[in-house]
């Protein structure tokens, strides 16, 4: 089989196509043949060696992945031939709380991951595809899909007529966005592009704020919600965008911490936290049980996710260096 790997060194420079051998699935698990794939930032950050230093090559990145069931291993029935399935996230993490294992078993790192043409996964970690979306839409629903719907949802208690602020118009915030129509919240979206914060128009946003032109945009926000702050804020920046975050969001409101795209390190400002009762959540995606109960909204509305752009396995390299340059709106895809 054909797949792509990081090999001998960390860099975008160091991603090859090799071959492997084709896998074969044990007591239990299945033999998948990968369709689509997407990005996510997590994954330039494993190639480049920022996530994990101490991860060994050569490693088979991608976390995202929807594929046809080819092979069915001893003991099987859960799941049968010819399906369209995607494999989780964290394979090991299939209802309730993460456990230490969890981190042990997720794809892209430290398990080889979704862009390969095979790929053998416990029966037990996949979902089924919605029947209405194309294997590249699939391809965005483990990471971005589940991530979103962990934030606003299991974490983030959000109801109807609520407000969320989305940061930026990446996969995450982008799926957050097609959720929230469903979830009959409304949406402010931040962006330093005004051609990116129009587009988000279009797909559904209430209100967006240039971030550039509006540096004091978690006032903004505020101002834009009565005075009263947004109800959750998903905060994919990290470092740079926390405090203005914190500024947005209201007495008793959550900030789901999701990325670090500005940095993992900053000082914060703690009495706000504790004067209005903030709650800091992080969110590792979701599992598979909150994998399946998003998919029954996506199945319901029929949902879409936004797909930017789509290369062909031999091109990944380069929809790595389309993810580092920053100018995608949605998800990137790769297809196999």
């Amino acid at each position: 089989m054909r797949a792509v790997e990081v090999a001998g060194q960390f860099g975008l420079d160091r991603l090859r196509l090799a071959d492997r051998p084709d896998p074969v699935p044990g007591p239990g698990e299945i033999l998948i043949r990968v369709a689509a794939a997407s990005l996510n930032y997590r994954d330039l950050l494993m190639v480049r060696g920022q996530y994990n230093p101490k991860q060994p090559l050569p490693l088979i990145p991608g976390s995202d992945g929807a594929a046809r069931v080819v092979g069915l291993g001893h003991g099987v029935d859960r799941v049968r031939e010819g399906q369209r399935v995607c494999p989780i996230f964290a394979l090991s993490w299939l209802e309730g709380q993460p456990q230490r294992s969890t981190l042990r078993s997720t794809l892209g790192g430290p398990i080889d991951g979704t862009l390969a043409e095979l790929m053998v996964v416990p029966a037990a970690s996949v979902v089924v595809v919605p029947d209405h979306l194309t294997d590249e839409e699939a391809a965005c629903l483990p990471c971005a899909g589940t991530t979103a719907w962990n934030a606003l949802v299991t974490h983030g208690n959000v109801q109807q007529g609520d407000t969320v602020l989305l940061q930026g118009t990446g996969g995450v915030s982008l799926m957050a966005l097609m959720l929230l129509r469903a979830l009959g919240a409304r949406a402010i979206v931040t962006s330093g592009s005004d051609e990116k914060l129009e587009r988000a128009g279009q797909l559904g946003a209430w209100q967006t704020i240039n971030y550039r032109t509006v540096p004091e945009w978690g006032r903004a926000a505020v101002e834009l919600t009565g005075g009263e702050g947004v109800d959750v804020v998903l905060e994919v920046g990290g470092a740079d965008t926390l405090a203005q975050s914190l500024r947005a969001v209201r007495i008793g409101g959550r900030v789901a911490l999701i990325g670090n795209l500005s940095g993992a390190r900053t000082e914060i400002d703690l009495i706000p936290v504790f004067m209005r009762q903030v709650r800091l959540q992080g969110v590792l995606v979701g599992s598979r049980a909150e994998f399946e109960a998003m998919n029954e909204i996506v199945s319901r509305d029929e949902l879409r996710p936004q797909i930017d752009r789509t290369f062909d396995l031999a091109e990944s390299r380069t929809a790595f260096e389309h993810m580092a340059a920053g100018g995608h709106l949605g998800k990137i895809c790769i297809r196999l």
